[in-house]
Order: C-alpha cells, then structure tokens, then sequence
C-alpha cells in the first residue's frame, strides 16, 4: 500500500524565494529512487506561509532507505566541504498518510 508524507514547512514571505531555488537546483534528486512515486511542491496562495511538500511512496521502506541515504547526503552541507546553507524554513513537520481510496481521470 502506497504511503503519502507532507512535509509541512512554515516559510517567512522573504524566504520564499530561496526555498524554491533549493527545490529547482535538486531537481531529479528523488525521481530514480527506489519505491518513489510522486513529488509535488506547493506554494501558499492565501490565510498561511506554510508549504506543503507531497510525495508518495510505494511504502514506508522505501520512504526510509531514500530519507537515510539520498535525502540525508543533499542535506549534510556542501559536497566541497562549505558550510550548510541557513534553511529557508523556520519550521518544518511531516504528516503520514496510508493511500486507501484513489481515483484518476476516465479516458475519454
């Protein structure tokens, strides 16, 4: 059964910009790992500066070995020794969700 997880990520007006550069330069990062289903990036239009960060897996282990191997890497700092970025975020959770109902478009 496929697992969703939300990462919810509080970011200030002027930050904005920076997370999303961060999001476009790891482009194609997650998309060749193993069980990976789905990724979207969503911005806040209205009443919050929360951004919501959607994947879907095919399962928990998969979410676990990318979190522990790629995710955890990009996210050790600089691969030429620099110092880590400050995050664009000042806040961040993850919600998790099993897949128990779906529906996609008929064709017509």
């Amino acid at each position: 059964m496929s697992v969703v997880k939300i990462n919810v990520l509080t970011v200030p007006a002027e930050q904005r910009e920076t997370l999303e550069q961060r999001f476009a330069s790891r482009a194609g990062a997650v998309e060749s790992s193993d069980g990976f289903e789905w990724f979207e990036l969503l911005r806040p239009v209205e009443g919050t500066d929360q951004y919501l960060v959607y994947t879907r897996w095919r399962d928990e282990a998969s979410f676990q070995a990318w979190m522990e191997g790629p995710m955890k890497a990009s996210h050790q700092g600089q691969a030429d020794g620099g110092d880590r970025p400050k995050p664009a975020s000042s806040s961040a959770a993850v919600w998790t969700f099993e897949v128990v109902q779906q529906a996609a478009p008929k064709s017509q």
